[in-house]
């Protein structure tokens, strides 16, 4: 039964308080879509400025299932909701966009990797370990150092660990999460690949960017990305809508990329808005969060063309203390008014991800700049 919220339009529901929810509420608002969402809190991003906000827990069925019966559709602002929860609610006849079958490719980095080699995908080579016997047998034929990830929770540099030796390795093993060894990869630089599939089978592509990281996090998103030859760009957005079809995924899925000097290979899978396409608010005809909409409602896609021949993000991290925000927008402003700036409403804490500044020009180096001076002058009250 359709769910109908105002002008007899749906109710999408979208669990995850955060900013990804935050900014696809306000997609929502110019298409007159009713955006409830299922926060931890009420101090949460998105439960600040959204309407019809519930306070539950994304752990529990009861809480899913409560806050489903009033959505058409319910989508993802994060990957944590259990995925035999999310298999419940699809039992019990309830709308999950992207189902747990797709979603688990982005909870389990080990089903991710396992499928994506059988789709004859480029993954680094892989292995599952468990104890310092299986890292060293790894790295006797794929050499050290080796990458351990936990194979779920991990994010934003959490749950990855480069070792150099078996001793390394012992108290990341101690630690009993569940393991996958990763070949070091000598990577050249990292790219992602944005896309958007619905229901129906269509699927739309936002041109390749290269992300910059930094301590594990992003830092910096540059569309498109610099130098990348065509045929290249071409290759990486193929490659994510076969895994976008293959997988079944609904909405927006972002395939984050190492481009080697021999080639491109899988990183990770977001099947959700993904901050390597925060740039297309202002930077698309269509922002990943409208289009992430409109996928999950089966509506047609939007426009993927840029708006700019260059478009820049840059990440606003927390530092040391409660920055004066206010004071500094007004000077930020006054100097470049061309910018861009979102801030999440989240607590200010070191390195965290607190907002973003976007930057728009016809001239890579000098938008660059401009978006990075943004970020720097946000964070530090100092200009760069």
């Amino acid at each position: 039964m359709a769910i109908r919220g105002a002008m007899g339009l749906p109710v999408v529901g979208m669990v995850g308080g955060g900013q990804l929810s935050r900014m696809t509420h306000q997609a929502a608002i110019a298409l007159g879509l009713s955006l409830r969402v299922l926060a931890d809190a009420t101090h949460d991003s998105a439960a600040l400025v959204a309407n019809g906000v519930v306070v539950g827990s994304h752990e529990s069925l009861a809480d899913l299932t409560a806050f489903a019966a009033g959505c058409e559709v319910v989508t993802f602002d994060h990957e944590h909701v259990p995925g035999e929860l999310i298999a419940a609610m699809e039992a019990q006849g309830l709308n999950v966009q992207p189902g747990s079958a797709a979603l688990l490719h982005a909870q389990d980095k080990q089903v991710m990797r396992e499928r994506l080699a059988a789709l004859g995908a480029p993954v680094p080579p892989f292995a599952a370990v468990g104890s310092a016997a299986d890292v060293e047998g790894f790295a006797a034929e794929h050499g050290w150092p080796v990458v351990l990830k936990a194979a779920t929770g991990g994010y934003d540099g959490k749950g990855v660990w480069v070792v150099g030796s078996a001793a390394e390795a012992a108290p990341v093993l101690a630690s009993g999460v569940r393991l996958l060894a990763e070949q070091f990869v000598p990577l050249q630089r990292e790219l992602a690949a944005v896309v958007a599939r619905s229901p129906y089978g269509q699927a739309a592509a936002w041109p390749v960017v290269e992300t910059v990281q930094q301590d594990g996090i992003c830092v910096e998103v540059v569309a498109p990305a610099p130098g990348l030859a065509e045929e290249r760009a071409l290759e990486a957005q193929a490659l994510a809508l076969r895994l976008a079809a293959e997988l079944g995924v609904v909405g927006v899925l972002a395939v984050e990329l190492f481009e080697t000097a021999d080639g491109l290979l899988v990183n990770e899978l977001a099947m959700r808005p993904h901050n390597s396409g925060h740039w297309t608010i202002e930077g698309a005809r269509t922002s990943q969060f409208e289009q992430h909409l409109r996928a999950v409602l089966d509506y047609p896609l939007g426009a993927t063309t840029m708006a700019a021949p260059h478009v820049v993000m840059a990440n606003l991290l927390g530092g040391e203390g409660e920055p004066d925000l206010d004071r500094r927008l007004h000077m930020l402003f006054g100097r470049d008014p061309g910018l861009k700036v979102h801030l999440y409403g989240k607590e200010v804490r070191p390195g965290r991800k607190i907002g973003h500044v976007t930057a728009l020009g016809d001239d890579l180096d000098e938008t660059r700049d401009r978006a990075r001076a943004g970020a720097h002058y946000l964070r530090t009250g100092s200009w760069l």
